[in-house]
């Protein structure tokens, strides 16, 4: 059903990325600006993440041998230092999130910019690295943005939806390649409930919220895919949904063919291929449109 498979490394069935934007409580200082600060519900909300769930998705990792992605706001970088050092102990990638969760569709021109390279030097000064990826606030991801991280010489994008598996962007200014996101493997629908940022969804139980998620992992399988968790640590990494995810995650590896990984590795993985002539990726030419395709 996939009609270009890719060769995943030592003949595995599916390549899958658990990828967890730590966003903590940068969603309300964003979002209520002038008083978040005095939110005590959303912020306490946001803080399970790098203070409880973080430290559990971790000891996870760290048992069953996994190193996966980890897409951060920098403003979270500097508020949540431990939980930053923690991760990149445990061998994971760090990817660029913004600077304080800001909505690209909302922060274009210069401020995008300022924004952008504020969060990269960031990143520069706290972790030591430039990061190899990008994951956009609210996946809203703009012409600019694709510019900006051609420039900045980004290997990857992760917000956009162009197709089942990794493919390539190209531009007169260069490529990008793009993990691709969807809705039906993101936290959000099935567990958020956020009033200040008006998400209101009726939050499901562990086993049903997380039962669309193996079974999008179920088709890639079998059609020797992508599979991507984009999961929030505030979210899937609370009790009892962390608990089935370990359970399914036990049962997965000793079952099926899989190769996690985090996705720096993944996409450096295609690339391979495709310079060695051993893959031939579909290509997405952008810009898609230069002007208003309303009332034309």
């Amino acid at each position: 059903m996939i009609r270009n498979p890719i060769p995943w490394p030592n003949g595995a069935r599916c390549a899958c990325a658990i990828t967890f934007d730590m966003d903590a409580d940068s969603l309300i200082h964003i979002s209520r600006p002038k008083d978040g600060h005095d939110r005590l519900y959303p912020i306490t909300m946001g803080r399970y993440g790098p203070t409880v769930g973080i430290p559990r998705i971790l000891d996870t990792y760290a048992r069953l041998g996994l190193k996966q992605s980890f897409f951060i706001p920098a403003w979270c970088i500097e508020q949540y230092p431990d939980a930053v050092d923690a991760i990149l102990k445990g061998g994971h990638e760090i990817g660029h999130h913004g600077l304080i969760h800001e909505d690209p569709i909302e922060t274009k021109g210069e401020a995008q910019r300022i924004a952008f390279e504020k969060a990269l030097d960031i990143h520069k000064a706290r972790i030591g690295a430039r990061p190899r990826g990008y994951r956009a606030p609210v996946y809203n991801v703009t012409q600019q943005v694709i510019d900006l991280l051609i420039e900045h010489k980004f290997s990857y994008e992760s917000s956009l939806m162009a197709d089942d598996i990794p493919y390539l962007m190209r531009t007169a200014q260069g490529e990008l390649w793009e993990a691709p996101v969807h809705w039906g493997t993101d936290d959000w629908p099935p567990f958020a409930h956020y009033a200040e940022i008006d998400y209101m969804m009726p939050v499901k139980a562990p086993s049903e919220g997380l039962k669309a998620f193996w079974e999008e992992f179920d088709a890639q399988y079998e059609a020797g895919g992508f599979w991507i968790g984009i999961w929030h640590p505030f979210l899937t990494g609370r009790l009892a949904r962390w608990r089935q995810v370990e359970q399914w995650l036990e049962h997965t590896l000793k079952t099926k063919n899989v190769w996690f990984a985090p996705l720096e590795e993944i996409i450096a993985h295609v690339k391979k291929v495709t310079d060695e002539g051993l893959y031939s990726p579909r290509v997405e030419h952008l810009p898609y449109y230069t002007k208003t395709q309303v009332g034309l």
